[in-house]
């Protein structure tokens, strides 16, 4: 406490104090603030909060509900709204409350929670969760909506939990107090945002409930769709959320985010054209429960990602394909998709043989990462009557796989084993449930010792590490749309 005194910290230069401050976490620069004014009036410098990551919403956790946490929300953007430069914000589960991004716990699987309408004291918190999320979100958008220096804005706010009732969405809104309302007044503010930015970079919009409309990248200023370089738009059930005129605008993306379905032949053929700035990152997120209403017909053919391979050589893919069948996997994967990282997750469907066989010939120079989830009691057995496993032969041919994780089929010990001598130490990563891992009875009693113990003394051997199942499944088994939302910035921020 020496350092308060007038010889100590209050004898330095202001400029000092900002430095010195500069290597405090968020937390610890608003802890420090309280300290005294002096130090409040260097902590609220703009030079210090360049960055804001942010999770809002929610509803009670312990001892408060995110509502209380609003009043600190708008001091936030009070005082960072008009010139922070980087904004990230996620909507919180409906036990979470306000929390750094990175202090985040795993979130609860989607088929795990119950109906809102199923239990009148849960509809009861949804509604209170989604009033506060809706009056949470109006005020990050009324402080930022004259932001010109902002250049990353990324948004996600995964709505679309899968209910007993269907997908939650928008109509949803009339449970709340003047829900609709809001709603406009968030989509207005967001335009207004957009037409006012300057030097827009990054833009990703996820599960936003409505927040993006078919017309609000009209809005986008000239000089933001100059310097525009990454746009993600996803949602479960709008309509295509870019039209080929908008993107014909974006003439300078290196990376773009799209539900599967709104990837038009049209769309890639724009994306072909020569005269734009190559695309480097494609990812796409095709939801089963949602091609009810977004058909895959009128989707990119093999001929349309020719053409843009031509064109963006460079170019790599993400798919993550949730709850989709088989029989629709085989539809979308074209023999010319440049495909990098594939994540195939369900509760129920079921990934057939034959698709992974079809994956493993077609992308075995470019697939690095696989996840082939399930979350279904039943694991079965995808090297029944077949000479070879699968996932065996999956790593085998795929000579880049560097990720592999598994969860919810059988995969019998020899074959990991197997895998793990296949791709040594290049297979970075290898994550199997302990769940997922069966034993041969017949080699059980051929070798001595402890199996599991044996196992994991031979996968760690074929793998050059030390290697343990997964002995905690929800580790693996993270919410797919939030997973697919983060992993899709990482995939396109690693160009």
């Amino acid at each position: 406490m020496a350092l308060c005194g007038g010889v100590g910290a209050m004898a330095l230069p202001s400029e000092l104090i900002v430095h010195i401050f500069s290597f405090l976490s968020d937390r610890d620069k608003l802890r420090a603030s309280a300290v005294c004014s002096r130090w409040r009036e260097c902590l609220f410098y703009p030079a210090l909060w360049t960055e804001l990551k942010l999770r809002i919403g929610g509803g009670c956790n312990g001892g408060g509900s995110s509502s209380e946490e609003t009043p600190r929300l708008e001091f936030l953007m009070r005082k960072f709204g008009s010139f922070v430069r980087e904004l990230q914000l996620e909507l919180a589960p409906v036990e979470g409350y306000l929390t750094p991004l990175n202090n985040d716990p795993s979130s609860t699987r989607m088929d795990q929670l119950p109906g809102a309408n199923s239990d009148p004291q849960l509809s009861e918190r949804w509604r209170d969760a989604m009033a506060t999320y809706l009056d949470q979100v109006l005020c990050v958008f009324t402080s930022i909506r004259n932001n010109r220096n902002l250049q990353k804005l990324s948004l996600y706010g995964d709505t679309c939990v899968l209910q007993q009732e269907g997908l939650l969405d928008s109509s949803n809104l009339h449970q709340i107090h003047q829900g609709d309302k809001k709603i406009n007044e968030i989509q207005q503010l967001f335009m207004e945002f957009l037409s006012n930015s300057r030097q827009l970079r990054w833009l990703s919009c996820s599960f936003m409930l409505g927040l993006v409309t078919p017309c609000s990248l009209a809005c986008l200023s000239n000089p933001s769709a100059e310097t525009l370089q990454h746009l993600s738009l996803l949602d479960h059930q709008l309509g295509p959320l870019i039209s080929p005129s908008e993107l014909d605008r974006l003439s300078n993306l290196h990376s773009l985010a799209l539900d599967f379905s709104d990837l038009t032949s049209e769309l890639c053929g724009l994306l072909a054209s020569p005269c734009r700035t190559p695309l480097h990152r494609l990812s796409l997120l095709l939801n089963g429960a949602a091609l009810e209403f977004k058909p895959l017909e009128g989707t990119a053919t093999d001929d349309d990602w020719k053409a843009l391979v031509r064109v963006s050589a460079n170019l790599r893919v993400y798919i993550m394909a949730l709850e989709v069948d088989s029989s629709e996997l085989l539809r979308i994967l074209k023999p010319s998709l440049p495909l990098e990282r594939l994540h195939l997750d369900s509760y129920s469907t079921l990934v057939t043989d034959a698709t992974l066989e079809l994956i493993s010939q077609q992308y075995n120079k470019t697939l690095t990462h696989f996840l082939l989830l399930r979350d279904d009691p039943d694991f079965p057995d995808l090297s029944v009557n077949r000479n070879e496993d699968p996932l065996v032969l999956l790593a085998w041919r795929c000579t880049q796989l560097a990720v592999l994780v598994l969860h919810g089929y059988t995969v019998w010990s020899h074959n990991l084993v197997a895998i793990s001598r296949l791709r040594g130490s290049s297979l970075r990563v290898l994550t199997v449930s302990e769940e997922s891992i069966d034993f041969d009875p017949d080699q059980s009693v051929c070798m001595e010792g402890d199996p599991v113990h044996n196992l994991v003394k031979e996968v760690s051997l074929g793998l050059g590490r030390a290697w343990h199942p997964c002995l905690d499944s929800s580790l693996v088994l993270s919410e797919p749309t939030q997973h697919f939302h983060r992993e899709l910035h990482a995939f396109s921020m690693g160009m």
